[in-house]
Formats: structure tokens, C-alpha cells, sequence
């Protein structure tokens, strides 16, 4: 295929010269050459065309951002999709600048046409896929946590079930088996399947006692994921079976506190637990109708950038509401006191989400925070014997789980145990471990 007679010759030779000249090339020079050589040889050109597109949105030097972005990430698209689909290649550079296209769409606020993207996205990798003949669909993660933020739950929770189906016989060497079992979990829960979702869970545990216990991954990724499969079971009615894990979380813990983590490479650790943290952390609050769903069972690394705004800007409101609601429960704290518990301990889970991707600033600035709500939950606790003591217990385990993130096993232990004392629930302090209840027959 050749349509040079439709390109001015002088341009044809001065685009040449440019990818030719021994001299350092501008991205804006390599762009202009692309665009006129991709007319004369479209096999050879319309690749390069549209990742050199790709790099121009981004001044190198500076990290900012060109003003024309959008525009050059959709000209990278059409250029891609424009290359032959005989070409081997043409899957990889139209998934890729599908990928940076969607991403500037949602910087945008074009959610719709993001989502549509990673449609595409989803279907290039569909069709990689099927002439691989690897069952790990590229996209279909990604097509996932765009249906979350829309609210449509049970179709993520779908895609997400054969996402999960295809990493599982892999195992950890997947790479990415734990992050989209928590995303999985997440999805079934929202979309009211509960009893898949603790199935889920109970996959996600037993993956994180054997890294534990291989020294291939923390042991305090286990602790969280117990926690939090001990929450689940409670909220579905399995009292019995949720003591018996917190139990073994306790055993687990008292290792931790005694010894330390057995490898010392594990900072990621702070990352999935705050992931879990909203899970068992009380974060009911729910964004306005018509606005993106709030992420749930990801890191916020991977949420979208409008998304991930107003989680983050709803602790300013949060603040404000929790600053005036401290006022009324002074004055009246039968009407008010509960209330402002659950509204703190929103604020707390989403500031503690938000400092952890300030490592270094996540135990000083969210300490404060969770200190201040266990002793609003003491204040609820007397105030309200009947049910304060189990909230006084989760928020016990909530600041247990701070502790261990900030690698401080003493006092992580410490309010564990005062946890499981309000809970009603026996205390052992010989570590001993106490086996979890078998997983439903599937």
C-alpha cells in the first residue's frame, strides 16, 4: 500500500531527513516526520506514529502535561486502529493507546467514552487470548473496575469471577492473584452475593497463610485478610465461625508481637491493608446519585482520577460534620453520640486510606484519629451497654490493625485482645492456633 502521490514530495523528504539527522529530534519533530511517512508506508510507520503520539503528551522534561493531551492520545488511537489487522503487531499498539486514551478520557470526566474504550480494550484482549489460547484476559480487569465505578456490580463481579478463574491455577506466581481476589471480594459483596464473596474471602486467606508461611509474603497480609473474612462472617450471620477466626488472628498476632515478621521485605503490607480497611472499617458513607461509586477492594493507585477526587474530598465534608455533630452529642449524647462514632470512624478509615499513599506520613497523621475514635467508642460503650461494647470492639481492631501496619506488633496485640474481651470472646495467650471452620461444600 503506497499513497505518496497524495503527499507533497518536498514533505516526504524532509520528514526522512529528519528521522535521519544525526541530531537530537524533538517528540513534536518525530510526530510531524510520523504523520507524513505513515501516508507513504502505513505498515512501517502507523506503529511508530502512534506511540510517538503517545510520548508527546507529556513534556519529558518537565512531567507536564501538553494542552492538546486528549487530542493527541485519540489521533494515537485512530492511528492504530488504522494500521492492517493482518499486521502482528497491531494488537499490542491499539491496546496501548486504547490504555493511555481512556485514561486521560476519565481525567477528563468522560466516563462514558472511558468505559467504552475499555470495552475495546477488553475486546483486543479477548481476541489475543483466544489465538494464545491462555484463558488470562487482558483488559477484563480493567473493563471490571469501570463497571464498579458505574454501580453495575453483578457484571463486575462476573468479569471479575473469570478473572480470578484463569490466575487461580497459577497460584501467587500470577503475580497479581491477591490484589484481584480483594477486587473480587469487593465486587460480589456489593452486588449481594454474599455467600460467593466469603467463599472469595476464604480463598484469599488460605492464599495468605500459605505466602506467610512459605516467607514469601507477609504475615500481617494474613492477620488483615482473617479480620476481615472474621467481619464478613459476622455480617452474614456466622457468628461461631467468626470467632473461631478472629482466634486464629489472635494466635497470629501474638507470633507477630513476640518475633517480628519472619522476612523483612514486606512494605507492602501497608497497601493491603489499607484496601481491607474499609472492608471491617465501618465506611458506609455513599456518594450522591450519579456520581462515580466510591472503589472498594483496590488500591487507590488504580482508581480512576475523578473517582479517587472526591473520596479524597469528602474528608473535608466529613470533618465538618463530625466537628459540629462532637458539639450536639456534648449537650445530648442519647440523640447524638452513636452517630458521631460512625461519621468519626468514616473519617478515619478514608484519611488513613488517604496517608498511606504518604508512607512516610501514615502513622504520624492518622494516629490522632484513631485514638480519638476508641475513645468516643468508650464514651458509647458506657453510654449504650447494650450494643456499644461491639462497637468499641471493632474500632479496637480497626486501631489494632493501624498498629500493625505501623509495625508496632505490642500494641496491636494489646487492643486486639481488649477487642475480643468486649466481644465476649476467650483470650488465649499461648499463641495457640485454632483452626477455621471448613469453606461450604462448593
Amino acid at each position: 500500500m503506497n499513497h505518496s502521490g497524495n503527499v507533497d514530495q518536498d514533505d516526504i523528504a524532509r520528514a526522512r531527513n529528519v528521522l535521519l539527522a544525526s541530531g537530537r529530534r524533538t517528540p513534536r519533530e518525530e510526530v510531524d516526520a510520523y504523520r507524513v511517512l505513515a501516508h507513504v508506508s502505513p505498515a512501517a510507520y502507523l506503529p511508530r506514529l502512534a506511540k510517538a503520539l503517545q510520548r508527546l503528551r507529556y513534556d519529558s522534561g518537565s512531567g507536564r502535561r501538553h494542552e492538546a493531551c486528549l487530542a493527541l492520545c485519540e489521533e494515537a488511537v485512530a492511528a492504530a486502529r488504522a494500521i492492517d489487522p493482518a499486521e502482528p503487531t497491531r494488537a499490542d499498539v491499539l491496546y496501548e493507546a486504547l490504555d493511555t486514551c481512556q485514561r486521560e478520557l476519565y481525567t477528563e470526566g468522560r466516563r462514558s467514552e472511558g468505559l467504552a474504550m475499555r470495552a475495546e480494550m477488553l475486546a483486543v484482549g479477548r481476541a489475543q487470548a483466544e489465538l494464545s489460547r491462555d484463558s488470562r484476559v487482558r483488559g477484563l480487569r480493567d473493563w471490571a473496575a469501570g463497571l464498579s465505578e458505574e454501580g453495575r456490580f453483578a457484571e463486575a463481579a462476573d468479569a471479575l469471577t473469570e478473572w480470578v478463574g484463569a490466575l487461580l491455577p497459577h497460584g501467587s506466581n500470577s503475580g497479581s492473584l491477591a490484589w484481584s481476589l480483594l477486587e473480587w471480594i469487593a465486587a460480589l459483596d456489593a452486588a449481594g452475593r454474599s455467600g460467593e464473596a466469603l467463599d472469595a474471602f476464604a480463598v484469599l486467606v488460605d492464599s495468605e497463610a500459605a505466602e506467610a508461611a512459605n516467607d514469601r509474603g507477609p504475615m500481617a497480609c494474613h492477620l488483615y485478610s482473617l479480620i476481615g473474612y472474621a467481619h464478613m462472617l459476622d455480617n452474614c450471620g456466622r457468628g461461631e465461625q467468626a470467632t473461631a477466626v478472629r482466634q486464629e488472628a489472635l494466635a497470629l498476632l501474638t507470633e507477630l508481637a513476640a518475633t517480628g515478621e519472619r522476612r523483612s521485605s514486606s512494605g507492602y503490607q501497608a497497601a493491603f491493608w489499607a484496601v481491607l480497611l474499609p472492608f471491617y472499617g465501618g465506611d458506609s458513607e455513599r456518594q450522591a446519585s450519579g456520581e462515580p461509586h466510591f472503589p472498594s477492594g483496590s488500591t487507590p493507585m488504580v482508581w480512576t482520577p475523578d473517582a479517587k477526587q472526591r473520596y479524597f474530598d469528602s474528608r473535608i465534608t466529613l470533618r465538618e460534620r463530625v466537628d459540629s455533630l462532637a458539639l450536639r452529642a456534648a449537650e445530648d449524647p442519647d440523640q447524638h453520640l452513636a452517630e458521631l462514632v460512625r461519621l468519626h470512624r468514616v473519617l478515619t478509615v478514608r484519611s488513613a486510606v488517604h496517608w498511606e499513599q504518604c508512607t512516610h506520613l501514615l502513622a504520624e497523621r492518622a494516629r490522632p484519629l484513631f485514638d480519638e475514635g476508641v475513645s468516643l467508642a468508650h464514651q458509647l460503650s458506657l453510654q449504650d451497654p447494650a450494643t456499644g461494647p461491639r462497637t468499641l470492639a471493632e474500632i479496637l481492631i480497626d486501631r489494632s490493625t493501624f498498629h500493625t501496619a505501623a509495625r508496632e506488633f505490642g500494641p496491636a496485640l494489646d487492643d486486639f485482645r481488649q477487642a475480643l474481651s468486649h466481644l465476649g470472646e476467650a483470650i488465649q495467650h499461648n499463641g495457640r492456633k485454632v483452626t477455621r471452620q471448613a469453606r461450604p461444600a462448593e
